[in-house]
């Protein structure tokens, strides 16, 4: 596989992911819609182009990084997308899209000779910074053998399945979890902080009990405790990634009751404040119901 490739999505997620390959020696050839974000990359060594076709006018394989299935299927195969590029021949989806535009766009792009991995990651701005995501991968397995020495540089690497689509399964399953955690974690925290308990004694004996989470783990002593609500990652994206999960499941006829009740806390903070506020501010909207604040003793 050539050393150059193409990057599109420059964003909080994308932009360490490319970083990553630089450093691992990769020519990137790049386009995202903020110039100032992709100009940055320009320093360390990236080739800025003007367009998304100009991206796959100039290498045969791309990788994107966008923030919703819509705008990923306006990249890939909308009047100005990467259907339209005359070298393109593999585009890698590492966003979060659900199966069914997976396999939407996987369809479009194979009627004009163009192979689409979906391949969404899993850990974080943290984890693409430090190269530990999970990259989970759906597709020919000899493609995903083919992609290795590139997506290996981000992350460890987990083929799903086959099938069009499966890893993005893979991934709502995943953030299903993960938002569960925090609407769950605050719950509790909050229900003690009313009760008269320390939030950071509770999260001290959360974390060396059974209840540990990557909500109590990480994002409480981080960016909730001391109130910065910063950790790196949008209620809009998260409320996005719950409720492809409830659409997938009402499609392969499954009832998630749970998840139902997930979905309906992550649209309330989303509607509350702002989707583009951190997702962290989840906390904020148990603290109106109960009447506390959830801060660290100083």
């Amino acid at each position: 596989m050539s050393k150059h490739v193409g990057f599109i999505g420059l964003g909080a997620m994308g932009t360490p992911m490319a970083e990553r390959l630089l450093k691992d020696g990769y020519t990137l050839t790049v386009f995202d819609v903020n110039p100032t974000v992709a100009q940055a990359l320009a320093q360390k060594g990236a080739q800025v182009v003007a367009s998304v076709q100009a991206v796959a006018d100039a290498v045969d394989t791309v990788l994107i990084s966008l923030p919703t299935p819509d705008i990923v299927k306006d990249v890939t195969t909308g009047d100005k997308g990467l259907i339209h590029g005359s070298k393109v021949k593999t585009v890698v989806d590492l966003s979060t899209t659900g199966a069914g535009m997976a396999q939407w766009v996987h369809a479009a792009l194979a009627a004009k000779g163009i192979e689409f991995v979906d391949s969404p990651v899993s850990g974080g701005r943290g984890g693409a910074i430090a190269g530990t995501l999970a990259v989970m991968v759906s597709g020919q397995h000899a493609t995903y053998e083919r992609l290795t020495p590139v997506l290996k540089n981000i992350g460890k690497m987990f083929f799903i399945g086959d099938k069009p689509g499966m890893a993005q399964t893979m991934k709502l399953a995943n953030n299903l979890l993960s938002a569960a955690a925090m609407a769950i974690t605050s719950e509790a925290v909050g229900m003690g902080v009313k009760a008269g308990l320390d939030p950071s004694i509770m999260i001290d004996v959360i974390n060396a009990g059974s209840g540990m989470s990557t909500a109590s783990r990480d994002k409480f002593p981080r960016a909730i405790l001391p109130r910065k609500f910063d950790y790196g990652f949008t209620t809009a994206l998260m409320y996005k990634d719950v409720r492809l999960c409830l659409e997938e499941s009402q499609a392969l006829g499954v009832s998630m009751p749970v998840a139902t009740a997930v979905r309906d806390i992550w649209k309330r903070t989303n509607d509350d404040f702002g989707g583009d506020k951190d997702f962290t501010n989840v906390i904020r909207v148990i603290e109106q119901s109960m009447g506390v604040e959830v801060k660290a003793k100083t």
